[in-house]
């Protein structure tokens, strides 16, 4: 590569830098928009061309409606919860400080299991038709499982090990995160500073077809969102999230993302989805109960779960 391509690199990188600082955006992502050996195929979202530039500033999102505060720290955070094994390996860097590497920085995650229930939310019924969370034997605690922290080590890496996220109405698979800086550990939890990034982490149809294909994902049935209409995802790629994944099925995938975030700037999540409050499980009934859409008459403004116009709304107990 020549000196003038190089500059040329460079001038495109801060140009993004300085329109993302105009419009006020806090979180950048350092990731590769390399996608795996696979091309696309039906319904798989385009990604940015490879060799996109680094750290171009992206916006945090909605937390969403299942959050909880107090989450464990762990590496492995799935409590005896069956599915496909995952590891998730996030990568810190500090945007503003040419991108280094960032020490120390908590990462909190939180995902449904494999038949789609939140812990601390299992009477929230995750669609479609699946069997009660009550009937799940893993033993794991209804108020912790799959959820967890991890701080940063000098590499500027957190990694968790957990299993491949089922599905929920209307959301495509994903699993939240949220990276704190300037707090400590208090006891088996993290206390003070601030949320300097609230994201989530996607992935391509590709890998879910083949996981809902096996127990115990195969107890949910029905119409899951794919990734291209989710509410959240917009198609930006590792910039919106999309992870790169490697492994496959039967061994267990690595999905890796590296994310550049501003420690002086904050964005908790909040105001993009009001969490609900916790609930307990529901009866050992399997269907989903009935819902209105707007064809069948409800209020077209209700919005859903996780979406940014959900704000505004308390949602019930």
């Amino acid at each position: 590569m020549s000196e003038s391509d190089i500059t040329r690199r460079r001038a495109l990188a801060l140009g993004g830098a300085a329109a993302g600082a105009v419009l006020g955006l806090g979180i950048s992502s350092c990731s590769s928009s390399h996608r795996g050996l696979h091309g696309p195929g039906p319904d798989k979202v385009p990604a940015p061309a490879p060799g996109a530039e680094l750290c171009v500033l992206n916006p945090s999102v909605t937390e969403g409606p299942y959050h909880l505060p107090g989450a464990l720290f762990r590496k492995d955070i799935t409590e005896g919860k069956k599915g496909v094994p995952l590891t998730v390996r996030l990568t810190v860097r500090d945007q503003p400080h040419a991108c280094a590497l960032l020490k120390d920085a908590a990462v909190e995650i939180w995902q449904c299991d494999a038949w789609g229930y939140h812990s601390g939310y299992q009477g929230e019924h995750p669609g479609g038709t699946v069997p009660a969370a009550g009937k799940d034997t893993s033993g794991a605690n209804p108020l912790t499982y799959l959820r967890g922290y991890q701080t940063t080590d000098a590499d500027g890496v957190a990694e968790f090990r957990t299993v491949f996220p089922g599905w929920y109405t209307p959301r495509a698979p994903h699993i939240h995160v949220k990276v704190h800086t300037g707090g400590h550990r208090a006891g088996l939890t993290y206390e003070g500073g601030r949320v300097n990034w609230t994201g989530q982490l996607f992935f391509d149809d590709r890998y879910a077809d083949e996981v809902y294909e096996k127990a115990p994902y195969t107890a949910h049935t029905g119409k899951r969102t794919r990734l291209a209409q989710d509410t959240v995802y917009h198609g930006g790629g590792a910039r919106d999230g999309l992870m790169d994944v490697t492994g496959d099925v039967d061994n267990g995938f690595v999905a890796t993302l590296t994310v550049g975030i501003d420690p002086t700037r904050e964005h908790s999540g909040v105001g993009g989805g009001e969490p609900r409050q916790p609930s307990a499980p529901p009866p050992d009934e399997t269907p989903e109960p009935p819902r209105a859409t707007p064809s069948e008459g409800a209020s077209a403004s209700t919005p859903p779960p996780d979406s940014a116009a959900s704000a505004s709304r308390t949602p019930a107990p």
